[in-house]
């Protein structure tokens, strides 16, 4: 295993996400790499929310939280965590691109980000993209994945092939 390579990909848990998690996976096996999946939580309500009235425990269950959308996302497109792949997951506390950039800081690293669908009340609402943030500020090769490929096969069986019907 290449041990300074390493595909870093933010996970979110919706299904247009699973197409930059398929991708990465894809990425690791190629480059026999290291697997770096990234979940980022904030509280509810902002940390500005939360530095005015801290409660750890809300803390701690949010972090648990985050942990489980990480474990359900692998579970959704895999069945589970992949055997074949060393996997290294994150969970962290911040916003979804400064700790995506953060993180995926050496030179050998592809980071790999959902593309997500460009709606014009998603432009309006939204005020930037991960995958916008990342591509400006990853030292690293970035890699966006539009969602179509996991919209198309949301359906289908966890490894990508059609499920089958009961008859």
């Amino acid at each position: 295993m290449a041990e300074d390579t390493r595909i870093v990909v933010g996970v979110s848990g919706s299904a247009g996400n699973l197409a930059a998690l398929r991708r990465a996976v894809q990425e690791a096996r190629l480059r026999n790499a290291v697997l770096v999946p990234v979940i980022a939580w904030t509280p509810v309500g902002g940390e500005s929310t939360y530095r005015a009235a801290p409660v750890p425990r809300l803390a701690q269950l949010w972090a648990q939280a985050a942990q489980d959308r990480l474990d359900a996302a692998f579970a959704r497109a895999f069945g589970g965590y992949p055997a074949d792949v060393r996997v290294e997951p994150v969970v962290r506390r911040g916003e979804t691109g400064p700790v995506l950039a953060r993180l995926a800081n050496r030179p050998g690293d592809l980071l790999v980000v959902g593309a997500g669908r460009r709606t014009p009340l998603r432009t309006l609402l939204q005020r930037g993209s991960v995958s916008r943030y990342c591509l400006a500020h990853a030292v690293c090769t970035v890699v966006a994945v539009p969602p179509t490929a996991s919209v198309d096969t949301d359906a289908a069986g966890h490894d990508g092939r059609p499920a089958l019907a009961a008859a």
